[in-house]
């Protein structure tokens, strides 16, 4: 388990009980009490929790864990689906990108492709991106154009949601979209969450000509509250090869070209 990985169940942990001992959390965990007692040094840092002698109690903030701190978990995995999507945007195209850590992975991609970075007058590609975090990262690449949203931003995903993004996606026309998603089912489709996200992703995919979804293999097979597309909308699924067989056959007999990364 990894320092993200246990910050995440610190949290959750912390949620469920209101108050954590630095001795019986290190004994659940199966790690040292040194590396817990930095994990809660580092939390109460970030104001995630309130530091006590010998432990550790809940703070007036939500226990979902922002996105910085969930890099981690499927790492490889995403970043293979990452250079696998990012391998389907050609030259020229305006890509809409929304926020996650799989579409950054996408975003990451796309700022060190090789053919992308060459010498050229204007952007290779333009981003179009409610992401905060994405934007951020591409803008110091002088061959991606950068376009924003705008909105109310979310700060667990740090995507910019509401009406002001929504009605500025409406004046754009989309080449691709890819579209990081919290799960996909062969007959609900493709889902999220939270529902100001999927709003924003739902406008995403429709003003673009092709969707590409990428999602790693724990999130097939599941839906969550609100829909962000039909699986007939979706073009092409990218994950990766810890996807189940049947799942991956069911998609694909709905239409959906799968690349397994």
């Amino acid at each position: 388990m990894n320092r993200y990985e246990r910050w995440n169940k610190l949290l959750e942990m912390l949620a469920d009980t209101g108050q954590l001992d630095i001795d019986e959390t290190a004994r659940q965990l199966g790690v040292s009490g040194a590396t817990v007692r930095r994990d809660f040094d580092e939390l109460a840092t970030q104001q995630l929790l309130t530091r006590t002698r010998g432990g550790a109690t809940a703070h007036s903030v939500s226990y979902d864990l922002p996105m910085r701190y969930k890099v981690a978990r499927h790492a490889p995995e995403k970043q293979r689906i990452g250079a696998a999507a990012a391998m389907l945007v050609p030259a020229g195209a305006t890509v809409g990108l929304n926020g996650g850590t799989t579409a950054t992975e996408v975003a990451r991609a796309l700022a060190t492709r090789a053919d992308l970075n060459e010498e050229q007058r204007g952007p290779a590609v333009t981003v179009v991106t409610n992401a905060l975090n994405i934007a951020n990262e591409l803008i110091v690449r002088p061959h991606i154009g950068v376009v924003v949203t705008g909105g109310a931003a979310h700060p667990q995903s740090y995507e910019l949601i509401g009406s002001i993004a929504g009605a500025m996606l409406e004046g754009i026309a989309l080449d691709v979209a890819i579209l990081g998603v919290d799960a996909v089912d062969d007959r609900h489709g493709a889902s999220a969450h939270n529902d100001g996200e999927a709003t924003i992703n739902r406008a995403m995919a429709a003003r673009a000509d092709r969707v590409i979804v990428v999602a790693d293999g724990s999130k097939l097979g599941r839906r969550a509250l609100s829909r962000v597309c039909p699986i007939g909308d979706i073009d092409t699924l990218v994950t990766d090869s810890s996807a189940p067989g049947h799942l991956v056959a069911r998609i694909t007999e709905a239409g959906v070209r799968v690349i397994p990364a």
